[in-house]
């Protein structure tokens, strides 16, 4: 299973995995993977900076890395208040209409409203990346195609190797001319943000674009070692891998009132997931409840453009995942969730990864 970008990283295993766990993230980077942390539930710096300084205590000096959430290109987003005043007051009626149809209650008096929110600013997912390459960060990854062309200078001089996520192939070229080091194909099946080209089609046809400019990691519906095997056999490099990680054990060390919505995960089919904009603003795939539902709704509003749905639906995701009613959860995941039936721990889950890849392997031998 090893590839030259194993080496290139200092990693075991081509497995590199999304998730907004930091115990998540160090187990698999301990596990021989690498461990990509999810800036985009931090609010202020020194919230990530604590939380990267536990992560470099508990890697066992292996390599990790962090995923941010930045458009290319500067917005002009002025501050959270600002953005606010542009929300149409019939979007807050309708989510405030969807929220007590639902019966889900209002958080306590002591939360904080922010949560969640301001980290898909781009001001502050820039501070993300100028705390993070403080750390001993391997990979700066970027949810939202190539970062800023002075965010890939400042990773390149501090040492550290620059991902971004590509859905075609023009965009996978776009973002080795911009300087990005790793191509991350996802696929249509995956979860969170994702284009319109399914994974076996797109991996081959990025992998041919970019050429040996870049390697390729195969993203969407990667949650066992035969398609592993099949993203290497397409031309890729290794597997992003992230829902996968949401049913684990460690999962809830970082989450711990997720049970609700690991409940859902497990009992859902690779059918329950809807692709939609109502999570950020741009296209996402989440799992198919009954608050997707209200906004497929003939009544529904028109989601609005990032980061304004975000602002719009944030706090309602946190009284839905304070509520704990795994019909209304609000939670971005794959089409691989119809395999994710138990809760497990990251080593189980990597270690059947290595072992249904080598058995592959083996009946690819038996057939020649």
């Amino acid at each position: 299973m090893r590839t030259a970008l194993c080496d290139r990283l200092g990693i075991d295993l081509p497995i590199f995995g999304f998730t907004p766990s930091e115990h998540v993230a160090a187990a698999i980077s301990r596990a021989g993977g690498l461990g990509v942390l999810g800036c985009v539930r931090f609010n202020d710096a020194a919230e990530l900076d604590a939380v990267l300084s536990w992560m470099d205590e508990n890697t066992d000096g292996k390599p990790y890395g962090v995923d941010i959430v930045m458009p290319a290109k500067v917005p002009a987003e002025g501050s959270q208040t600002d953005l606010t005043k542009l929300i149409p007051d019939g979007h807050r009626s309708f989510v405030d209409k969807v929220l007590r149809d639902l019966s889900v209650p209002p958080l306590p008096d002591d939360t904080d409203e922010r949560a969640g929110v301001l980290g898909w600013l781009h001001s502050v997912a820039r501070s993300h990346v100028e705390v993070a390459l403080n750390h001993r960060i391997s990979l700066v990854a970027n949810a939202l195609g190539s970062p800023p062309p002075d965010v890939i200078t400042r990773a390149h001089e501090a040492g550290v190797p620059v991902a971004a996520l590509a859905g075609k192939g023009s965009h996978a070229v776009r973002h080795v001319d911009n300087g990005v080091d790793v191509v991350v194909a996802q696929g249509h099946e995956a979860g969170g943000h994702t284009g319109e080209i399914a994974s076996m089609v797109l991996v081959p046809e990025i992998v041919d674009a970019v050429g040996d400019r870049a390697p390729v990691l195969a993203a969407g519906g990667i949650g066992s070692g035969r398609q592993m095997a099949a993203a290497l056999a397409l031309g890729a490099s290794g597997a992003w891998t992230g829902s996968i990680w949401l049913t684990t054990q460690e999962y809830l060390r970082t989450m711990p009132d997720s049970a609700a919505m690991q409940d859902a995960l497990v009992s859902a089919t690779s059918a329950d997931t809807v692709r939609t904009r109502i999570y950020t603003g741009k296209p996402a795939r989440l799992l198919k409840t009954r608050w997707t539902e209200a906004w497929a709704a003939p009544d529904a509003p028109d989601p609005l453009p990032m980061p304004l749905q975000n602002l719009l639906v944030s706090h309602a995701h946190n009284r839905i995942h304070a509520a704990g009613d795994p019909a209304v959860v609000s939670m971005p995941v794959g089409q691989i969730v119809g395999r994710m039936n138990r809760v497990r721990p990251v080593a189980d889950v990597i270690a059947d990864l290595v072992e249904d890849y080598e058995e592959a392997l083996s009946r690819l031998d038996k057939t020649r």
